[in-house]
């Protein structure tokens, strides 16, 4: 079990952005929950407004599912949650799985939140330390605080790392026969 990466307060998933190494792919993917009430699902867990989330309806484990179309890279996932708010609806423990499908997902995170307040950045790398690839991430919520039924989750982004490019990285060139023909017509 590990402890997730807590952000200092107010700290968000866009500074991530901002420092140009990663963005947010959640947008290619297709999401499914195992449960929602209605006017509280994907739309809600999707919106980029920390003041809606997602509420589960049933039993627990409560699932997350993101699908990609192709297999993805993925360096990390940021979770909201915020116990103030949510008192016994806050997940206290949660499971991070990946695979091609439903039928392979493997446990690669277990997260146990003490009462969370922010963005949780939960890094998703191999045992050398290398982003993960692949076709599905699963969360699922294994137990709530206070010993809660149904969960809220309010955001979830996910990062992959952007690929250095070659453009405008060309070499110095300095000889004479270079900077004859250095400009283009």
């Amino acid at each position: 079990m590990t402890t997730p990466n807590k952000t200092p307060p107010g700290a968000d998933p866009n500074q991530l952005k901002r420092t140009g190494t990663v963005r947010e792919i959640g947008a290619q993917a297709v999401w499914s929950l195992s449960s929602c009430k209605p006017g509280f699902g994907v739309d809600q867990l999707r919106d980029d407004n920390l003041e809606t989330y997602w509420q589960s309806d049933g039993s627990q484990p409560h699932l997350v599912n993101i699908q990609f179309r192709r297999k993805t890279t993925v360096k990390a996932l940021c979770i909201y949650a915020d116990y103030k708010s949510d008192e016994s609806y806050t997940p206290s423990k949660i499971s991070v799985r990946v695979g091609n499908n439903f039928h392979n997902l493997q446990e690669i995170r277990q997260l146990e939140l003490v009462e969370p307040s922010g963005w949780i950045h939960v890094p998703l790398t191999d045992a050398h330390k290398k982003p993960i690839r692949t076709f599905m991430i699963q969360i699922a919520v294994l137990a709530n605080h206070q010993n809660g039924r149904d969960t809220h989750m309010r955001q979830i982004k996910v990062f992959t790392p952007v690929e250095e490019s070659s453009i405008g990285k060309f070499p110095r060139c300095t000889t004479i026969d270079f900077m004859m023909h250095r400009f283009i017509r």
